[in-house]
């Protein structure tokens, strides 16, 4: 599943090749895609003459901002990856991928293609004088931004104190800090030292405070390798991010640890995989 450092990409990469550009159409090709409005049709009228101003990234969703040419007032185009989503900026010619869901079409012959293969993905049209929240409630649920003043160190220590949850489990919590999903906890609590199974009461402030910059500094890292690829991942221009082959312990369970030599181990914890190594955290 795309996490913050994959969505940043796409937003960067979106940015670089939408903006000012008018919606003059579309295609849906899989109802269900559309959550809201419950019409494809109104999704697709919604959007068409609406400029891109801006793309945003909040957690793991992506949102457009849209200009009408008669109106101050802006509307907004909503997009979550899932698992295996792709917003793809290609030639209106360019045959179409059988996981095409939807596309909306740019000038110059150019359109943003969604593909996605396990149908999990979904992109909403948010009318004009809406909250975006109201609409994508899922927002509504989303804890602080890890690159905010928010994700400080007294917001994390107070977070994590006497609760009694795996570490692991409460990274992947969005209500927690939003877009950290199980490659980069996996990553942090590496470079922090860190075993997932500990209980979020058993840290200590140093601890805290150490997994909160490492958290910080594996998506920035991760955000400059273009994120990660392991199946699904591209970014618009449809190439795979870098960071995987810089990864410490995520999907490199059997390998050799690149700090002792230690093999790497993988494991089940609430239902997810968690990749660590026993000597370097203990």
């Amino acid at each position: 599943m795309p996490e913050l450092p994959e969505v940043e990409t796409v937003r960067i990469g979106l940015n670089q090749v939408t903006l000012n550009q008018e919606i003059q159409g579309g295609d849906v090709l899989l109802d269900r895609t559309v959550a809201y409005p419950n019409s494809s049709v109104d999704f697709l009228t919604g959007l068409q003459g609406m400029a891109i101003a801006q793309w945003h990234r909040y957690g793991k969703y992506l949102l457009a901002e849209l200009n009408p040419s008669n109106s101050s007032d802006s509307s907004w185009l909503g997009v979550h990856l899932r698992m295996t989503g792709q917003l793809l900026w290609v030639s209106q010619a360019e045959p179409l991928h059988k996981h095409t869901r939807v596309r909306l079409f740019f000038p110059n012959g150019r359109e943003l293609r969604f593909v996605d293969q396990r149908t999990f993905g979904q992109m909403w049209w948010v009318p004009i004088a809406h909250d975006p929240k109201t609409i994508i409630t899922g927002l509504q649920r989303l804890g602080v931004e890890p690159f905010s003043e928010d994700f400080s160190d007294d917001y994390f220590a107070g977070k994590l104190k006497n609760r009694q949850r795996s570490i692991k489990t409460a990274l992947l919590d969005q209500a927690l800090v939003a877009g950290v999903g199980n490659i980069y906890a996996d990553e942090a609590l590496f470079l922090s030292g860190i075993h997932p199974k500990t209980m979020c009461a058993d840290l200590q402030e140093s601890q805290i405070k150490r997994l909160r910059s490492n958290v910080i500094q594996v998506l920035r890292d991760s955000i400059a390798a273009r994120g990660t690829t392991f199946s699904d991942f591209r970014d618009v221009s449809g190439v795979n991010g870098n960071y995987g082959g810089l990864a410490w312990v995520y999907g490199r369970d059997g390998e050799a640890c690149k700090t002792c030599e230690t093999t790497i181990q993988r494991m089940k914890l609430a239902g997810r995989s968690a990749h660590f190594c026993p000597q370097c955290q203990p």
